[in-house]
């Protein structure tokens, strides 16, 4: 039998019976590992199921999901939302501006949805993996508009609305300053209306753009100021430009023409000097101290084109004369700043020049006249011949006429000799022109050129092929050709005692340019006119009226590659007597 003392010990050895109703520990545990196991093994799997497609799960873009779509797969189904949506979005919006209304056609004013931007947006959107699971993002369409058309066409609806924005500036009246004082404004803002008609437009609702409130950044006290300081004493006196080729005196007037104090867009006064309207008021007082390059050109010498070189000349430097006048015009003594004299290249260069292609005479026309070089009408003639000698068109450059040689008048050396005016023949100053610009069509006529504009006379005139000749008269008609080769070319002229020659320098595009004429139709006999007799009564023999084709035939490769037809209808010149 063994000691009390060790029955107790194994007694003690055992664990205590557990209360009624509670469960061991190590039971616990196991369960509590058991529940987390079975907790975390859903949520991993609902995390990798919320991040899958490139478009996060949950996201919504005009009540289409794309959420877990690819790119490609989000963007078809946008497309199909916008296709089922067509009616409702291609309907027109109403937006309220103030008390007026306009109704805008989307696609008026360029109103779309960027699909392919859209879906970038629904990529990028980043929801938490609750809301994933649980709820969602909605992602904004994006959408684009002209912002400038919707400006038109809401300013054209609603009018003038608001309060107009007076900008602070000073001009000056002669040589006094007058200043314009800043008052703010309620106005349309284009970047406002474009921002509230993105956003309503998708969900075809009516929209109110508000108006902007605009104050000036430059306030009365400024202009008053600038006033002071700079507008009058600016106009104090005159400022002297020093140079190495002499002095140019900028006087007041010149100066209140160029120095602009207008406000930017923000309403801020930043006072500059306009180049051009400083170079404009100096006028003949440049001319001293500049040197004006010349060009390079072509020349004929013995018969063949030749590249005359061009030589640099000097300007006057006025960006920095203006920032320079800007620094003393403050000042009402020692106004005076160093002007600096720039290289001034010329603007056709050797190589420009001789890359041109003016090589061989590509056409020549000659047309005769009586009378002798001392003729008012010959004397015309040459006059005109000589502005336009030696005139170089470029490829694809119109040449105009009356924009070469500006008005002909007695000023530019020309005499009265007779024009046609009101169906008879008249003293006119310029008399005799046409029949150069004759001349100057059949040139550029034959050279294959492109006929841009020209008239024929209203009577037909022996010494003129008929059909393909042309009349001028400042401003009204004119006589133009475009050089549609992708040459330069040059306009050379000469004359004799009796005649008039132009001729086109090029590269030959055509082996020849030839015409053929229909017979005479419908010919009238002129009546006879009886006239007050006076300086003013030039009589003649009168010409007949007819209607005549002619056709120009281009040839190329010994081929006929294409004709052009000119039709024209002349009248009967009446035979004009002076005097009963």
């Amino acid at each position: 039998m063994q000691p009390d003392d060790a029955r107790r010990s194994d007694v003690s050895t055992a664990p205590p019976p557990a209360p009624a109703g509670r469960r061991p520990a190590r039971r616990r545990v196991l369960v509590a590992a058991a529940l987390a196991g079975a907790v975390l093994l859903p949520v991993g799997a609902a995390v990798g199921y919320a991040y899958t497609g490139e478009v996060p799960r949950g996201v919504t873009v005009l009540g289409v999901g794309l959420g877990g779509l690819d790119r490609a797969a989000a963007g078809a189904a946008l497309r199909a939302e916008l296709d089922r949506r067509a009616a409702d979005l291609a309907a027109p919006v109403t937006v309220r501006v103030e008390d007026g209304t306009a109704r805008v056609d989307p696609s008026a004013v360029g109103l779309a949805v960027d699909v392919d931007a859209t879906v970038a947006a629904a990529v990028d959107a980043r929801p938490g993996v609750f809301a994933r699971l649980f709820g969602g993002a909605t992602v904004d369409p994006v959408v684009t508009v002209d912002q400038g058309r919707l400006d038109a066409v809401l300013r054209e609806a609603v009018g003038d609305v608001g309060q107009p924005v007076v900008a602070p500036a000073i001009t000056y009246d002669g040589t006094t300053p007058r200043p314009v004082y800043p008052e703010s404004g309620r106005v349309l803002d284009p970047a406002t209306a474009a921002e509230v008609l993105r956003a309503g437009w998708p969900a075809g609702r009516e929209v109110t753009v508000p108006l902007l409130d605009v104050h000036p950044a430059t306030t009365t006290a400024d202009v008053d100021r600038l006033l002071t300081e700079l507008a009058e004493p600016a106009v104090s006196g005159p400022v002297t430009v020093t140079t190495e080729r002499g002095d140019v005196v900028v006087p007041p007037a010149a100066i209140a023409k160029s120095l602009v104090l207008a406000a930017d867009d923000a309403g801020r006064i930043e006072p500059r000097i306009d180049e051009k309207e400083l170079r404009s008021a100096l006028g003949n007082g440049l001319r001293e101290v500049e040197v004006a390059p010349k060009d390079a050109t072509v020349v004929l010498d013995a018969g063949k084109p030749k590249v005359v070189s061009g030589v640099a000349g000097q300007r006057l430097d006025t960006a920095a004369l203006g920032r320079d006048l800007l620094a003393v015009l403050p000042r009402t003594a020692d106004r005076r700043v160093a002007g600096v004299l720039a290289v001034a290249p010329p603007a056709m260069t050797d190589e420009q020049v001789a890359a041109l292609g003016i090589r061989e005479r590509v056409s020549t026309f000659t047309t005769n006249f009586t009378g002798g070089l001392s003729a008012a009408r010959s004397h015309n003639i040459v006059t005109i011949a000589r502005d336009v000698d030696g005139t170089i068109v470029q490829p694809g450059e119109t040449f105009s006429l009356n924009g070469h040689t500006g008005e002909r008048s007695y000023k530019q050396g020309y005499r009265d000799a007779p024009v046609i005016m009101d169906g008879k023949l008249v003293p006119g100053v310029g008399g005799g022109t046409s029949q150069f610009t004759t001349t100057l069509f059949n040139a550029t006529y034959y050279a294959g050129l492109e006929d841009v504009e020209h008239k024929p006379h209203s009577y037909w005139f022996s010494r003129y092929p008929p059909v393909i000749e042309s009349t001028i008269f400042y401003p009204n008609l004119d006589f133009k050709f475009r050089n549609d080769t992708p040459y330069g070319l040059l306009i050379d002229t000469s004359w004799t005692n009796d005649s008039i020659t132009v001729s086109i320098w090029s590269t030959k595009i055509y082996d020849s340019v030839k015409t053929e004429w229909s017979p005479r139709r419908n010919i009238t006999r002129p009546r006879v006119v009886h006239l007050e007799p006076g300086p003013s009564c030039i009589a003649t023999d009168g010409i007949d009226g007819f209607t005549q084709d002619a056709w120009r035939i281009f040839h190329k490769d010994g081929k006929e590659l294409k004709r052009e037809k000119f039709s024209w209808r002349y009248d009967a010149e009446p035979r004009f007597i002076c005097g009963s």
